[in-house]
């Protein structure tokens, strides 16, 4: 363990000092989808990057969203036909090219309900527009009795029948994560847990930025051709450190979701419709249900954003407008999370206000991306890229997607995994579909130590060799990195302190003989 004990104590050192000495064409701060996504684009074209999170990558909405990759039915209704398009495109390239080890395919059940918003022959119309859009083929109405078999619990009383169509899911933080991983293997320069304290600026132009590393306290000063502003909640105090008088872009909407336990296998996917406008969601994810989401507005510190009971009330009682309340009790639930989406600023509410992206440049030059759906992320990444084509000198840009880390289809790796490493078909389904072909790479330090084989949990897939992998390869500083980013544990509502017990002792057989001014407390 020395070789990864060392690694681990340079990789922070080694980043710091880079960025403090070589000038960057691009430093991007921000390491959600956005930001990793443009990380990722930039460096994959020859540009030189640096990346910076004042968090963890993904520690903030990227790993709070729906988790669904989709074209956005509802948006259908708000008349964004583009959006929905170009969403469709990018769900393609994803389940794909991609990330096909990641992004999962899975039908979605519409029910239409005696005394609901919309008629069936309603849905029926909008169901062949939105599939038309996806270049797929329009699916029947299904009844009662197949929908129940495909959703065990759905309430069949007053349903008049179920629209039937595509879209697929995905671990919203495990993407990000693999984007960062992307930038970093095309020579990117990537570190979280570092603040921006200042914009540097030069007659007047952002060129770079002084950066705070929260974890050793050391101050190192960026320079960079171009800068973009991917802080997604917290775009507005950034702006306002390249102009001070700069007026707010947008509003902040808060979008809530639940975990519970799965009680019988699902294979598909529920949209319940609230109103002409608004959906929310219950669907199995990393085998729970995932239900969600709210949209209503907030006005408080991004970082102190958090579901309430009300909100968790709110959740569960939408859902229950198409489900068994024996399914919903609140007693069950495991987890909650909440995220914030970013809007443009309008006199209606949140649950209208349209979703594009914006690109706003600031008077030193800053390019500003707010907005964004994490479907959509590598087009926006590239957007941004087209925005500063010209400072940048790019002759082109490519649109194709490439393959991140580990692209592969995850079925043809969990068979391989089983017999290789003898594993439980759960654990092995689980490491490829995190990782996909990189797997091995996850488990290559069980070879001399067996327990790292071992569950953390004994009700979750995770093993302890995605500790030591999250330490050494994916930039977890803390045990909240691992319950929350780069493990199922938190979703699962295990982050109790017998779990973290375990973490902390896996993780200090890493940190051994380390100073603890290495690590985040």
């Amino acid at each position: 363990m020395d070789e990864p004990r060392r690694a681990v104590v340079d990789r922070r050192q080694s980043a710091r000092d880079e960025l403090s000495r070589a000038p960057y064409d691009l430093l991007v701060i921000g390491g959600g989808i956005i930001g990793a996504g443009i990380a990722n684009e930039a460096s994959r074209v020859g540009l030189r990057v640096a990346l910076v999170d004042r968090g963890d990558f993904g520690g903030a909405t990227s790993s709070a969203s729906s988790k669904l990759i989709h074209g956005g039915l509802r948006y259908l209704r708000l008349g964004d036909i583009k959006l929905v398009r170009e969403a469709h495109t990018e769900r393609r390239a994803l389940l794909r090219v991609v990330a096909p080890h990641l992004v999962k395919r899975i039908p979605f059940l519409f029910p239409v309900y005696r005394g609901g918003p919309y008629r069936p022959a309603t849905i029926r119309a909008g169901l062949w527009s939105y599939s038309m859009l996806a270049g797929e083929k329009p699916r029947r109405l299904a009844g009662y009795a197949q929908a129940r078999r495909s959703i065990p619990p759905l309430r069949g009383d007053g349903l008049r029948g179920c629209g039937v169509y595509e879209d697929a899911w995905t671990h919203d933080g495990r993407l990000c994560l693999a984007n960062v991983t992307a930038a970093s293997e095309s020579g990117a320069t990537v570190l979280n847990y570092a603040e921006v304290v200042e914009l540097r600026l030069v007659a007047g132009r952002v060129k770079g930025a002084e950066i705070r590393d929260r974890i050793s306290g050391e101050i190192v000063s960026v320079e960079a051709r171009a800068v973009v502003n991917a802080t997604g909640p917290w775009l507005d105090s950034l702006r306002r450190l390249e102009d001070p008088g700069v007026m707010p872009y947008g509003q902040l909407s808060k979008g809530v979701h639940v975990t519970l336990p799965l009680d019988e296998p699902w294979s598909a996917a529920l949209t319940i419709p609230h109103d002409q406008v608004r959906v929310t969601f219950a669907y199995p994810w990393e085998g729970m249900l995932l239900l969600g989401t709210t949209d209503t507005p907030y006005d408080g510190e991004p970082s102190d954003v958090t579901a309430t009971d009300e909100d968790i009330d709110l959740v569960i009682g939408e859902a229950g407008m198409a489900l068994d309340a024996a399914a919903l009790s609140k007693e069950r639930v495991l987890a909650t999370y909440a995220g914030l989406r970013v809007l443009p600023r309008s006199d209606g509410s949140t649950v209208d206000a349209r979703r594009e992206t914006a690109f706003l440049m600031g008077k030193g030059g800053m390019l500003t991306v707010a907005g964004g759906k994490l479907t959509t992320y590598r087009r926006i990444a590239l957007d941004a890229l087209r925005n500063l084509r010209t400072g940048l000198g790019l002759a082109a840009i490519d649109h194709r997607p490439v393959p991140l880390p580990g692209a592969t289809v995850a079925e043809s790796v969990a068979a391989r995994l089983e017999t290789r490493w003898e594993l439980e078909p759960a654990v092995a389904a689980h490491l490829a579909h995190f990782y996909g072909s990189r797997a091995d790479r996850v488990l290559a330090p069980a070879v001399v130590r067996p327990d790292l084989l071992e569950r953390i949990h004994p009700a979750a897939p995770d093993i302890a060799a995605q500790v030591v992998f999250a330490v050494t390869e994916e930039w977890a500083t803390s045990v909240e990195d691992i319950l929350h980013r780069r493990t199922t544990l938190a979703s699962r509502g295990l982050a109790g302190p017998d779990v973290r017990a375990r973490l902390d002792g896996i993780r200090e057989g890493l940190w051994h003989g380390v100073g603890r001014d290495n690590r985040l407390e």
